[in-house]
């Protein structure tokens, strides 16, 4: 019997849901803009031919999906944090979140309300983080931009990080210029003027 043949069903019935024999052959990745690599390293594991997300896309590498649409799916992650820690990838390949677009980030943060409802009824758990490792410094390890659900439980001590004092943001001139160099690199999203005057008449001028 040849083994290979359940995954051969399974690349064929997910390739005539991307691209169904009814309706002409079509792009499910956003023409007409570029897809990257997975990263500027040399790491053959992160260029898009051998980003182990888009093998998972195509059938080609073995996952647990809990979710699928038509521009993203969700998967438990292999090398979990915690019990139930699931990521919700895009269908199609983009490096980072800044390549990504905003349709499809859209897309994929639309389905974390429902999604982490049920994995945090699955595992048992009452809290959940929410998290993007966005670049190298980041922790980024696969350069395919995804979404980490990371069921949480009181006291696992899974963030050292949240044993660290935290110190309250001084609202002086230095905050203030944080605050407008922010706003300055911000492209067109609407209410600027808004948060503007909210920060003059926090601080003061």
């Amino acid at each position: 019997m040849d083994k290979s043949a359940p995954a051969r069903r399974r690349l064929a019935l997910l390739s005539s849901h991307l691209c169904p024999a009814t309706s002409p052959p079509k792009s499910n990745c956003f023409n007409p803009l570029v897809v990257t690599n997975c990263t500027s390293s040399s790491n053959a594991e992160n260029t898009e031919n051998g980003c182990i997300f888009c093998k998972i896309v195509r059938g080609e590498s073995p996952a647990i999906k809990v979710y699928e649409d038509d521009v993203c799916l969700c998967i438990l992650d292999t090398n979990p944090l915690s019990c139930g820690h699931s990521l919700i990838i895009p269908k199609c390949h983009f490096s980072s979140l800044k390549e990504t677009p905003p349709s499809v980030v859209a897309s994929m943060f639309s389905k974390v309300p429902a999604i982490s409802s049920a994995v945090i009824k699955a595992t048992g758990c009452d809290s959940f983080n929410l998290l993007v490792n966005n670049g190298e410094a980041a922790g980024q390890v696969v350069f395919h931009t995804h979404i980490h659900i990371i069921p949480r439980k009181a006291s696992d001590c899974l963030w050292a990080s949240e044993s660290l004092r935290r110190r309250p943001l001084k609202l002086d001139q230095e905050a203030k210029k944080l605050g407008e160099n922010i706003r300055e690199n911000l492209p067109s999203l609407g209410n600027i003027e808004d948060s503007k005057g909210q920060v003059s008449d926090l601080i003061g001028n």
